[in-house]
């Protein structure tokens, strides 16, 4: 019996490659460090006994499909500059769905995007759906900085957009104004959008964070993906947002209500009754410094090179010389009981990431605790810092 035939854009598809390490995890009972799942912060109490009124109270059918009207006028207040909330801000099914509203509403078969690497793989996917072509522009370590040549040699007649992560992920870099300048320069010299993906923002610890909102040439030809998942440790309600300016946001909005038809309409009510009662439900209840300080000295402590990043909830550790970020992950596995994601997961060329490891800190203490005491044993003479 044949197959049946599937699109050219599913085959085309980065697959999952963290699925073979998580099921040897699994296997082992290793403590996930490697996922973006929080531990912390934890979730707002107070947001939950408001989910479950509003499931008791019935309040379980469809919202408007833009999102309900008191989340997006508290998600505007904290974002920076004058966001309408009613023209220019969509409540989508997480931020996966609003980059996939984004790619869907900007983009062409055959439109070109540039992609920094390392990179979220549903970048990668979400252009891929929506017919796109990655173009991919290398930020190599310690800085994790792009290379302004090899952005200006990405640039070309078939690109439409472009997308950053600010924090990134997985490398915790964020953009500063010089780097957020040439992009904007590109962007008007080439008529390409910006899709940002700002979802750390919340968690900063070198610099302040700079929205793509925040850049003044960008106006016009920017999207902002952002979510709650994070910084509120809510990552199974589904709920983020796009804004962008009202031409841009109608269109996103059609495609939205064509994806989904909304966001889980108790769980919107929720956050925004919560927040209506907390003035300082904007920002996340820990802001993790203290588990990024823990988990910079566990990595350093077994052999692995290591700073504290700009944001984000990840440290992207090198690893020694001698060995690779696959191996490392495995023998992590069987010989710690610890789970960390391989550099190569993030890059189009697995081998430009075999010298690093992702390491997730937004955990509870006390799991980097139990962390860090298996990790104990693996502090061999074999390893030492680089």
């Amino acid at each position: 019996m044949t197959s049946p035939r599937v699109s050219a854009r599913v085959r085309r598809l980065i697959e999952g490659r963290m699925f073979d390490l998580l099921a040897e995890a699994n296997r082992s009972a290793a403590l996930d460090l490697a996922l973006g799942v929080p531990g912390a912060p934890e979730p707002s109490p107070m947001a939950v006994e408001a989910a479950c009124r509003a499931v008791r109270a019935g309040r379980n059918q469809y919202e408007v499909a833009a999102g309900h009207p008191l989340l997006r006028r508290w998600i505007a207040g904290t974002l920076p500059g004058d966001v309408d909330p009613d023209t220019e801000l969509t409540i989508t099914v997480g931020a996966s769905e609003a980059l996939a509203a984004a790619t869907l509403s900007v983009l062409d078969p055959g439109d070109e995007v540039v992609i920094f690497e390392p990179y979220y793989e549903n970048f990668v996917n979400a252009v891929v759906l929506a017919g796109g072509v990655p173009r991919f522009v290398r930020c190599r370590a310690p800085e994790w900085r792009f290379d302004p040549d090899e952005l200006r040699s990405a640039f070309g007649p078939r690109t439409r957009a472009v997308i950053v992560s600010t924090p990134n992920n997985p490398t915790g870099h964020m953009l500063d104004p010089g780097e957020w300048a040439e992009i904007a320069r590109l962007c008007r010299q080439w008529d390409a959008v910006v899709i940002s993906d700002e979802i750390y923002g919340g968690f900063t610890f070198t610099k302040p964070h700079q929205s793509v909102l925040e850049v003044p040439d960008l106006a016009g030809r920017r999207l902002l993906v952002g979510s709650l998942s994070k910084s509120h440790a809510v990552s199974g309600w589904r709920l983020g947002y796009l804004c962008a300016d009202a031409g841009l946001t109608a269109v996103a909005r059609q495609v939205h209500a064509t994806l989904c038809a909304g966001a889980p309409a108790p769980l919107q009510a929720a956050v925004a009754e919560a927040a209506a009662e907390d003035p300082l439900f904007a920002a996340p209840a820990d802001d993790l410094r203290a588990q990024c300080d823990r988990v910079v000295g566990m990595v350093r402590g077994i052999g692995l090179h290591a700073t504290v990043p700009d944001g984000g909830c990840y440290v992207m550790a090198g690893v020694p010389a001698g060995t690779d970020g696959d191996s490392l992950a495995r023998q992590l596995i069987r010989e710690a009981g610890v789970l960390v994601a391989p550099g190569s997961l993030f890059h189009v060329d697995a081998t430009a990431g075999a010298g690093h490891v992702r390491v997730a800190f937004n955990r509870s203490m006390s799991f980097l605790d139990e962390a860090d005491g298996r990790l104990a044993s693996f502090r061999t003479p074999v390893w030492s810092a680089p």
